[in-house]
């Protein structure tokens, strides 16, 4: 099939390679010259693994014009597929979803649709707005129709998350448009279908919802363990022990049981807060109330991060050498927004300490948000003769640091494992003075 991706970020411009990757003829469309033509020159505009690699690959595709990317809206007429794949950041002085990326990017494709055509919504938004386009649409393109299927992707695994998705969700019409929105999008996924990923054909209000009860759920649980931690905490118990020991139930299960800075990013974050709002809007915010706690408790444990640097350095972080080891808020990714680490260094930073950070790939990303950390490329660099070292993004090889090495390079052996990733007997057998959120 031809198909169109009109938003070339991190969601699109992974949509967009997949889909060629699957067989498809690709033409991905942004705003940005920037990031269009690093695509176009086979380069990704953001670390995520694999992708720099299947780019190359597909580099033949990229010369015989099969994958393209524009900034012109006309690349995408003839396209019999056109995925709004656009970013949805929250508002300004509000929980809620910014639509104007979502509500541009359908406009301008108004004009180069044709009856038959669907548009599709890949894009994190509040429930109510697929069927508010979907007007837009009829207006606007007679005969074209608007289907919503929304992304699940973790980032660090976004490749594999699109080509062997966990399950497919369409929101369609109903009638003979829905029927033709499933046919377009079973025809585009058909290689995921053959291999028997579940697919849910279902209203738009329900396929909106799904993407948004699935991060409040995680949210939920991440928040939970971070909970169970300040208790464990107060009372001298083990978080990852207790994780280990409710994680065997098979109601609960073991997997985001981790405790420790929390979860952040450009979803998780925006996503339950623009939930909440909604939920306001509709007058069903007491279904949703419990969010707020989420969210709270979420901040709190960067907050307790903090005050336990200032412990380890005897009260006062003033002039305190701080090595900050991990700014991206997850691994394998450079996205620093909403990041609990980032985060932490900065209110290191502002508390008088003089912090010294380091990521394998978020430098450049952490440099653009804060421009008064002191950024270092090595975890040497970062912990010469640091007063104490704190982990605050679980990469591999911070897990796998030698203590006997890093000792002989520190000021004061005294570590912070902001995301319970070491072992505590390690360092400790060591000479260091451990510290971690919810362990004694």
């Amino acid at each position: 099939m031809k198909i169109s991706v009109i938003g070339c970020g991190y969601l699109g411009a992974v949509h967009a390679v997949c889909m060629a990757e699957l067989g498809h003829e690709v033409v991905g469309v942004d705003v940005d010259p920037n990031k269009i033509a690093m695509l176009n020159r086979g380069e990704a505009p953001f670390f995520e693994p694999g992708l720099p690699e299947l780019l190359e690959k597909l580099a033949d595709i990229r010369a015989s014009g099969r994958l393209s990317f524009s900034t012109d809206i006309s690349a995408a007429r003839g396209a019999q597929v056109h995925f709004v794949a656009v970013g949805t950041p929250q508002k300004k002085g509000s929980n809620a979803a910014d639509l104007t990326y979502v509500d541009a990017a359908v406009e301008a494709l108004l004009p180069v649709l044709s009856a038959g055509d669907i548009v599709v919504g890949k894009s994190t938004v509040p429930v109510g707005t697929a069927a508010r386009l979907a007007q837009r649409v009829v207006e606007g393109a007679p005969g074209a129709i608007l289907a919503w299927n929304p992304e699940f992707l973790r980032e660090g695994f976004a490749l594999k998350d699109t080509l062997t998705p966990d399950r497919l969700v369409y929101g369609v019409p109903a009638g003979s448009d829905g029927d033709a929105a499933v046919a377009a999008l079973d025809s585009v996924y058909s290689v995921a279908l053959e291999n028997d990923t579940p697919r849910i054909v279902t209203d738009y209000a329900t396929a909106e919802l799904v993407k948004v009860s699935a991060n409040a759920f995680l949210a939920t649980k991440i928040s939970f363990i971070n909970a169970m931690a300040e208790v464990c905490e107060a009372t001298g118990a083990d978080v990852t022990q207790l994780a280990d020991a409710i994680g065997h139930d098979v109601r609960i299960g073991r997997r985001f049981l981790n405790a420790g800075l929390g979860f952040g990013g450009g979803c998780l974050p925006k996503d339950i807060r623009a939930f909440m709002a909604r939920a306001d809007e509709l007058g069903v915010d007491q279904a949703l109330s419990f969010l707020s706690d989420v969210d709270a408790i979420n901040l709190r444990r960067r907050t307790r991060m903090v005050e336990l640097a200032r412990e380890v350095v005897g009260g006062d972080l003033t002039g305190k050498r701080i090595a900050v080891l991990g700014l991206a808020f997850k691994p394998n990714s450079d996205d620093v927004r909403d990041s609990p680490a980032l985060s932490v260094a900065a209110e290191l930073a502002s508390s008088g300490a003089i912090v010294v950070a380091t990521d394998p790939e978020a430098i450049e990303t952490s440099r653009a948000r804060n421009h008064d950390l002191h950024l270092v490329e090595t975890v040497e660099e970062a912990a010469a003769g640091a007063d104490a070292v704190l982990i605050l993004t679980e990469w591999q090889e911070y897990r796998d640091l030698d203590p006997e090495t890093l000792g002989g390079i520190v000021g004061n052996r005294a570590i912070l494992d902001g995301r319970n990733c070491l072992v505590p007997s390690q360092w400790r057998d060591a000479g260091w003075t451990y510290r971690a959120l919810g362990r004694p």
